[in-house]
């Protein structure tokens, strides 16, 4: 069924390569933590984004590459470009809290596998968020069956004692097939803006993120084997 899937999926993907950037930001950030399951317990990654708004939607990727202290290392990323609807169309799609509607898609790749994932997405607009996103998806999964998740982004801005801060993150959960059980993971970050402070040119935060999983890569959680995880993330990210 995935040579069906594929070709819709690299449509949706290779819009954005034609389009016009109207914005675009790109970021590093370091994170060490302890208490990973599955495949940790000890961890440090360093990401890359890169994120834009198009003249037909937007466009996130990131790679992570992560370091145990076992040795171990390998490398993780995702691309996800989402085409708008009110901007292909040039008719506005807002409808009370509802900023925009997409079609949306991502593929995950590492080198043990690559999904394709495509489906609708809307953009909210609620007081105090910089951006509220909802990702619904079809996942075309490499090697086991496929399924569907729900994918959540946040950021909320705040200030507190004259200091800046920064809460993000995602939600994503993933249903339950003949061979995975259900997962959802659930990560934060809560961060203290330090270029206000020191005057810099560009964006620099320091803080921790918080990881929750359940069922982590859909592998059923049991005493024999552990894949509930909870860890505290220390971090840095830079912006550029």
């Amino acid at each position: 069924m995935k040579r069906y899937y594929l070709p819709a999926t690299l449509a949706l993907a290779t819009l954005p390569l034609q389009a016009e950037i109207l914005w675009q930001d790109v970021s590093l950030t370091y994170l060490n933590g302890s208490n990973y399951r599955v495949d940790g317990p000890d961890k440090q990654v360093l990401t890359f984004e890169h994120v834009a708004g198009t003249s037909w939607g937007d466009s996130f990727f990131f790679l992570d590459h992560l370091r145990g202290d076992n040795g171990s290392r390998s490398n993780y990323a995702e691309w996800s470009p989402r085409i708008s609807l009110s901007k292909f169309s040039q008719q506005p799609l807002q409808y009370g809290v509802i900023k925009d509607v997409l079609l949306t898609s991502t593929v995950e790749m590492s080198s043990l596998q690559t999904n394709f994932l495509y489906g609708v997405a809307t953009d909210l607009a609620i007081p105090g968020f910089s951006y509220l996103k909802l990702n619904f998806y079809r996942r075309n999964n490499d090697g086991v069956a496929d399924n569907w998740q729900l994918t959540t982004t946040w950021a909320v801005p705040f200030a507190l004692g004259g200091q800046q801060f920064l809460f993000d993150g995602f939600l994503d959960w993933s249903s339950a097939t003949v061979d995975q059980s259900a997962s959802m993971n659930m990560t934060s970050q809560l961060k203290w803006a330090l270029h206000p402070l020191f005057k810099l040119k560009n964006k620099l935060y320091v803080g921790v993120e918080y990881v929750y999983w359940r069922n982590k890569y859909g592998i059923a959680d049991s005493p024999q084997f552990r894949t509930h995880e909870s860890n505290v993330n220390l971090l840095v990210k830079a912006h550029f």
